[in-house]
């Protein structure tokens, strides 16, 4: 069992064990984000999106698969000590753990090494809110309203603009990949929704450091087999600080505070208030990669982002006025 005398062990975890319920937080307006509040999630956001070229950073030292087997070994270790296991069973945490590693990070990881930019990249996996929708009408016979079907045409139509330009930075098989790695993420959607649905709120920072020991094993054999034992063991013992820190951020920044803030905003106003600010971790994402990596962003990309942001702001927005029904 956890410590719980050992919270204050780092400031993530301390966020996480101090927000991660709801039985903390004070009432509210649910329904409108205080200005401190818009800021931390344009903060968290802002994490996400720049994320990405933090990736392309560790992939110069660190083979794809290794790079997010030590990520999610990072979000274990030390954290599984002093964050209690979420009250859900083990499979749901096996199920996740494994698609959202090997199926969302590992192919992310693997299709930015080489075959697309870490700003094209953050707008591709972004497709996963339509992979999301499918599979719940699928499984949860959720029928979404007819504007969603509006909205996923204008986005396709954004796809399309970027399969029209393919070049060096942007292959046919770097956008096949991450569109993979998007439904990797959709299925993993659908996994935490069928525990919540099952074991009620959960914890999803606990969540995902518990989740996160099943995403390191797939992940490591396939390193081994497609990677090779000799490039790994050269990867880990020359790798420089700058492919550490990329790994720690991943754990810290991106899992820790990230999930830990968001799901706290989760958990303190309507989803529908804080939703649409994941909207903006592609505007983060090309922006960093244009600033940091010199990632050019002819109108065409402009274009095919404002598509793709467009059609998701329609389902986001006008997809609200009409809920979706189970059958």
């Amino acid at each position: 069992m956890p410590s719980r005398s050992l919270h204050s062990f780092s400031p993530a975890v301390w966020l996480a064990a101090r927000f991660g319920h709801a039985s903390h937080l004070p009432m509210t307006d649910r329904r409108h984000l205080s200005p401190l509040h818009v800021g931390l999630a344009l903060l968290i956001v802002a994490v996400w999106g720049t994320n990405f070229v933090v990736i392309k950073a560790g992939l110069a030292d660190l083979p794809p698969f290794l790079f997010a087997a030590l990520r999610f070994a990072a979000s274990v270790l030390p954290f599984a000590f002093f964050i209690e296991r979420p009250k859900v069973r083990w499979r749901w945490l096996a199920m996740y753990g494994a698609v959202l590693g090997a199926g969302q990070f590992g192919l992310l990881f693997y299709a930015m090494r080489a075959d697309i930019s870490p700003g094209m990249a953050s707008l591709v996996i972004q497709v996963q809110v339509f992979f999301t929708i499918g599979l719940s009408m699928w499984i949860f016979r959720e029928r979404p309203a007819r504007i969603v079907w509006v909205g996923t045409l204008i986005s396709a139509a954004g796809l399309a603009v970027i399969a029209w330009h393919l070049d060096a930075t942007i292959t046919a098989r770097g956008i096949a990949i991450v569109i993979c790695a998007a439904m990797g993420w959709a299925v993993a959607n659908i996994v935490v929704k069928r525990a919540a649905r099952e074991s009620g709120p959960i914890n999803m920072v606990a969540f995902m450091v518990w989740s996160s020991i099943f995403a390191v094993p797939p992940l490591l054999a396939i390193s081994l087999a497609l990677e090779g034992g000799d490039l790994v063991w050269h990867a880990v013992t020359t790798a420089g600080w700058g492919a550490w820190a990329a790994v720690a951020w991943q754990a810290v920044g991106n899992t820790l505070f990230g999930y830990a803030m968001w799901s706290w905003l989760l958990t303190r106003y309507d989803s529908a208030v804080v939703a649409p600010y994941a909207m903006l971790i592609p505007i983060f994402g090309m922006g960093s990669s244009a600033f940091f990596l010199g990632e050019p962003l002819p109108p065409w990309k402009l274009m095919s982002a404002a598509m793709v942001l467009g059609g998701i702001t329609v389902i986001t927005f006008l997809g609200r006025g009409q809920p979706a029904k189970s059958s």
